[in-house]
């Protein structure tokens, strides 16, 4: 579970890429007073997100799996899958090895993670780049249905009733309870 001050969507976004902006400062992901200042700065704008800084990484990272680092057999994975309405284009899809692809499937990043290793995984343990591409994706297709700004009791209301992460919710004790499953839960309605 996010801390309190994480409310709304727009909020979990923030949240996790607070992390990951802790992680690349070297102080790593679970540095509560750190991400938390991150955190306060993403909302207020003091600090804005660059929309170059993934593919920057990206180019940085070539010939290599962005889930395992692997340089066998790579191809291009949706991160949000076409399946669920993913678009295909340069902010949805990144370069993975044919087995990290097969593993993944039609799974949506946090559901994917979270499958492997659990919900604890899918907070802290997601590449920076994948996470990274795919909280700026996130944040677009959001925004577009007004949906960065529902908060816990919009998301039981709207998303919880029709998501089909629930299983992985309940399995996970997150059922109704904010957390990144909701953010691809909350895409998979907004892309539908």
């Amino acid at each position: 579970m996010p801390p309190s001050a994480v409310r709304t969507l727009r909020d979990l976004i923030y949240w996790q890429y607070a992390k990951i902006i802790s992680d690349s400062a070297g102080i790593g992901k679970s540095r509560y007073g750190f991400v938390m200042n991150r955190f306060k700065k993403l909302q207020s704008e003091e600090i804005f997100w660059n929309s170059i800084r993934e593919y920057v990484k990206e180019r940085e990272v070539t010939h290599r799996c962005a889930f395992c680092n692997s340089a066998d057999e790579l191809s291009l994975e949706h991160l949000f899958p076409r399946h669920y309405g993913g678009p295909d284009d340069e902010k949805n899809v990144t370069w993975v090895c044919r087995s990290c692809n097969s593993s993944k499937g039609s799974k949506r990043p946090y559901e994917y993670w979270a499958t492997q290793s659990g919900l604890e995984a899918a907070k802290y343990a997601m590449p920076r780049l994948v996470e990274g591409k795919y909280l700026k994706f996130l944040y677009e297709t959001l925004s577009k249905p007004e949906y960065l700004d529902f908060s816990i009791e919009k998301i039981r209301q709207v998303i919880c009733p029709i998501c089909n992460i629930a299983p992985l919710c309940e399995n996970q004790d997150t059922f109704q309870k904010l957390s990144p499953l909701c953010l691809d839960g909350a895409a998979t309605l907004a892309l539908s």
